[in-house]
């Protein structure tokens, strides 16, 4: 079977040129792309792109069906299945308009690559994810003895996290110049930092607790006066592994080098979340932490806005409708207090927020 088309690879080339450069897509996004439409041409056995028929859409979405994740071995998820068919639908739309394929794709074929109406409705379902609380939190930063290099920045790292509510990846590439402890804020600069969209922007520590900033401002302390890192240093540098005495790696400190990626992020909040006897809570979800204190603090207007914004949105209602689900628990709560004649809603919303929140709701139907 074949393997390679050499003529689809240099549409591909184009397609995937055409994405970063005129429609601004990153790299990770156009790397997912490229994977997607390589499944493609793999359901085909490498036909020519030129070939294209709706019967092959359609084998497509069958085989992603019975596809396997790698890793669990479980069948792709919807949400999934719906991203690599929505991918490869766009690319040959975009096909389509090329010269050499547009007699040859017919554009309403390409409507096949669409995933069915439930299927679309089971994709796109949001579904509650466990968040952490403000006292787990800090139940998982004491129970880091700090007595090493590597346990000061495990925590240092983790109140950090929740001190700023910045993604994983920004935190990975951060440089210890980068942090202003007596103004308490962190400058992402997207020139070196890598935030979503490559966005710029200030953020300031949000009100958790001064024990999550005396934490912080004891590891910057260590790096600067007893570790002697510079200002371009990574605030969080990698761990450093070498061979010990029986030529096994060990963990021997830390390294002067920042991360290639989140990954090693990821693996120190499950690694400690675990030590403290409580279930993995990903960076991200404390962004939703965040989100969620800001329901009991009773922030009018112009706070409310500023939260938002601290959170790296343009508009707040990104943030309570991407992270400031009220889950089950709470609704039920608010609900049997609705029943008694009582809104504890309203205890934390005030008036002229409720009223501007339901106008932008109203704007968006």
């Amino acid at each position: 079977m074949a393997k390679f088309h050499a003529k689809n690879e240099r549409i591909k080339k184009k397609y995937l040129t055409w994405l970063e450069d005129a429609r601004r897509k990153d790299v990770k996004t156009t790397t997912q792309v490229a994977a997607a439409i390589s499944l493609f041409e793999r359901s085909t056995r490498h036909r020519d792109f030129a070939a294209f028929h709706f019967e092959q859409a359609r084998k497509f979405k069958s085989d992603l069906e019975a596809a396997k994740n790698e890793r669990t071995g479980k069948p792709l998820s919807q949400a999934t299945i719906r991203a690599r068919l929505n991918m490869v639908k766009a690319f040959f739309e975009w096909l389509s308009d090329q010269p050499g394929y547009k007699s040859k794709v017919d554009f309403t074929d390409v409507a096949y690559f669409s995933p069915s109406a439930k299927q679309d409705r089971i994709a796109r379902a949001v579904r509650e994810t466990p968040v952490p609380t403000i006292d787990q939190i800090r139940h998982v930063v004491s129970t880091a003895s700090g007595q090493s290099a590597v346990e000061k920045r495990d925590r240092a790292l983790i109140a950090f996290t929740l001190l700023t509510g910045m993604r994983d990846a920004a935190i990975a590439s951060l440089p210890l110049g980068n942090v202003n402890l007596a103004r308490r804020e962190v400058f992402q600069d997207a020139r070196v930092v890598e935030t979503k969209n490559s966005k710029t922007m200030t953020t300031f520590f949000f009100p958790v607790g001064d024990e999550f900033v005396q934490i912080v401002e004891g590891w910057v302390g260590f790096l600067k006066t007893e570790l002697l890192y510079a200002e371009t240093d990574p605030l969080f540098p990698q761990t450093a592994i070498r061979p010990n005495d029986d030529g096994a790696f060990a963990v021997t400190g830390l390294k002067r080098a920042y991360w290639r990626d989140a990954t090693a992020i990821r693996r120190i909040f499950r690694e400690r979340f675990e030590a403290a006897g409580l279930p993995y809570f990903r960076p991200h979800s404390f962004r939703k932490t965040l989100a969620r204190l800001a329901y009991n603090l009773n922030l009018n207007l112009k706070e409310a806005k500023a939260w938002s914004q601290n959170l790296g949105h343009e508009k707040p209602m990104t943030t309570w409708t991407s992270y400031g689900k009220i889950d089950d628990c709470q609704t039920g709560e608010i609900m049997a207090g609705l029943a008694k004649g009582h809104n504890p809603a309203s205890e934390s919303v005030p008036p002229e927020a409720l009223a501007w929140m339901m106008r932008q709701i109203g704007g968006r139907r």
